[in-house]
């Protein structure tokens, strides 16, 4: 039976065009997701995001089913699950 600890997401790397990659908590994540889609025009959203009503929750999503979101032409917003404690 798997780990119940292989599935937490607790932390996360956070890779970004011009910037150190940086090391941030799900919560603080998910402010740094609100605040770039609120910056992102609804059309060049994708598709799948289109059914929510709350940035928060668009957040959200991108955090459980994603791991980069498409900021413009030549640059990105990558952030990975990682464990820093053994």
């Amino acid at each position: 039976m798997p780990d119940s600890l292989m599935y937490q997401q607790d932390n996360f790397v956070v890779l970004e065009t011009n910037q150190p990659e940086q090391f941030l908590t799900a919560s603080e994540l998910l402010e740094k997701l609100k605040i770039v889609l609120q910056k992102i025009n609804y059309q060049d959203l994708p598709p799948d995001l289109h059914k929510f009503n709350s940035v928060e929750a668009k957040a959200q999503y991108l955090i459980d089913t994603s791991c980069e979101l498409d900021i413009g032409p030549g640059e990105y917003l990558q952030w990975y699950a990682v464990r820093l404690e053994k």
